[in-house]
């Protein structure tokens, strides 16, 4: 039976940019060549940064193998050595996560790429790649003789080469995948029966809206959308400021312990609808883009839930108990990725909301436990008088403005052990920021407790009281 495989680009698909510069510097290193023999080196790659491909940018690739007339075939081999040292560890980060997938899927791992083959067979091999289809040259008697051993494989030539290499692996392209980010790769993505275009040029994105091709960025979780290379969180960001949402006062504290870069657990406690736009702020301010967790209800807007999905957004069916949302959670944080969650996992209901201590399911502990990511506790007050969970609008009073404060904390200390001791301090800890009313038994007004109603709830409150965590079998 026909093997399936996942085949992969290495520029701008794999790497953020182009491995050009890396081979010609270790090249350099050993003598071979010098960046000063490629005029407006840096002008071009600027441009295919910026633009990607283009036939124009091509042509110094296709002259390479004369350029390489006499070089030393071990002498290559021992520069592109240390060259795959340096690209993996300019390895995308979801880009590992995807090879990973596929391996363990059982499908044959190909690096088709332009770049000469002596060039990149050490980096594929260091990945553990069963095949390259790239651009072969010609060598006798130890040394290359500036000729192509083959066609340039680039454009639909490259999508021929990997016709006939599947052809003679015994592959099945209807059945595999490929990932590229540039329009003349356009031909290979349309061979498989899984395309997937990655960071793509803007005509590979054309293409991808027409044909109805799923796009990835392997630099952020699946599903986010980037405009201009940018995500919508990049955009909004220098109008996410407190000073802008005219809705409350707010007074945020503790940004320095939302970690700088790598992956972080936000857990905040839920008090109202208002909660996440809160939270919103104080990711912008710490200059992070972050993922959270969501119910399947507002996911399945129709709108809505393209953007929340656009932003890497995870949609959560708490109903049927699957662990789907807590696997694509924990590969957004193998990703380096922030994740927000309410590990209440709904605003409580009735008197539950006015309870000091606050329960929490275990999906955190348990991220923690597999990632070993820091779970950075927010504490979230005041919300709920910008809106309250029974209206179903915030309130507009631009004179007389509540105040919400948000203090950030320092990561909690877990054992990774028990996720019931784990979430008992994860909350814990969320509790201790909050202000000392937080902490005072309250027996609330009618008043008030209608206000820790959705409109036409008709569900049991007490049954808040009562839930342990980890466990929640409402889902309205």
């Amino acid at each position: 039976m026909n093997r399936e495989a996942a085949i992969f680009d290495l520029d701008r698909t794999l790497i953020r940019s182009s491995s050009a510069p890396v081979f010609r510097r270790h090249l350099g290193d050993a003598g071979l060549t010098s960046v000063r023999e490629l005029p407006l080196a840096d002008a071009l790659m600027k441009f295919y940064e910026r633009f990607g491909e283009s036939w124009v940018l091509m042509q110094p690739a296709r002259l390479a193998a004369g350029a390489a007339r006499g070089w030393s075939v071990d002498l290559v081999a021992e520069a592109m050595d240390a060259a795959a040292k340096e690209l993996e560890e300019l390895l995308l980060p979801f880009a590992r996560i995807v090879i990973e997938q596929h391996r363990d899927a059982g499908r044959q791992l190909v690096l088709a790429t332009t770049s000469p083959e002596p060039f990149v067979r050490p980096f594929a091999d260091r990945l553990g790649f069963d095949a390259v289809v790239a651009t072969r040259w010609r060598h006798e008697d130890g040394a290359f003789t500036g000729e192509l051993a083959g066609s340039f494989v680039w454009g639909r030539a490259k999508a021929e080469a990997v016709e006939a290499w599947a052809n003679e692996a015994g592959a099945d392209l209807g059945r595999s995948y490929a990932y590229s980010d540039s329009y003349f790769d356009a031909p290979l993505l349309a061979s498989v029966g899984n395309p997937v275009p990655v960071n793509p040029d803007l005509r590979l994105q054309a293409v991808a809206l027409i044909r109805g091709w799923h796009v990835r960025h392997f630099d952020a979780f699946d599903g986010v959308f980037k405009i201009g290379g940018r995500e919508l969180q990049d955009w909004l960001r220098p109008l996410m400021r407190p000073e802008l949402v005219r809705l409350a006062r707010f007074e945020i504290d503790g940004i320095e312990n939302i970690p700088s870069e790598g992956a972080a657990i936000l857990v905040f406690n839920h008090r109202s609808y208002f909660d996440p736009s809160v939270m919103g702020l104080i990711a912008a301010k710490a200059g992070r883009s972050v993922r959270g967790l969501g119910k399947k209800e507002v996911f399945d807007v129709p709108v809505v839930g393209r953007i929340l999905r656009g932003v890497g957004g995870v949609r959560v069916d708490r109903g049927t108990g699957s662990d789907e949302p807590l696997d694509a959670a924990a590969e957004a944080l193998e990703g380096g990725e922030v994740l927000m969650m309410a590990p209440q996992g709904t605003i409580p209901r009735g008197p539950a909301f006015f309870d000091p201590e606050l329960k929490g399911r275990w999906g955190a502990a348990k991220l923690a436990a597999a990632t070993r990511a820091p779970v950075v506790p927010i504490g979230l007050w005041g919300t709920e008088n910008v809106w309250p969970r029974g209206a179903r609008l915030p309130r507009m009073n631009p004179i007389d403005r509540p105040l919400v404060t948000a203090s950030v904390g320092e990561p909690v200390d877990l054992d990774h052990r028990d996720v019931d001791e784990d979430t008992r301090r994860i909350m814990g800890a969320i509790v201790d920021l909050l202000p000392p009313e937080a902490r005072e038994i309250k027996v609330p007004t009618a008043e008030e407790l209608a206000l820790t109603y959705p409109p036409g709830y008709d569900g049991d409150p007490t049954a808040e009281a009562d839930r342990r965590p980890g466990f929640d079998t409402e889902t309205t």
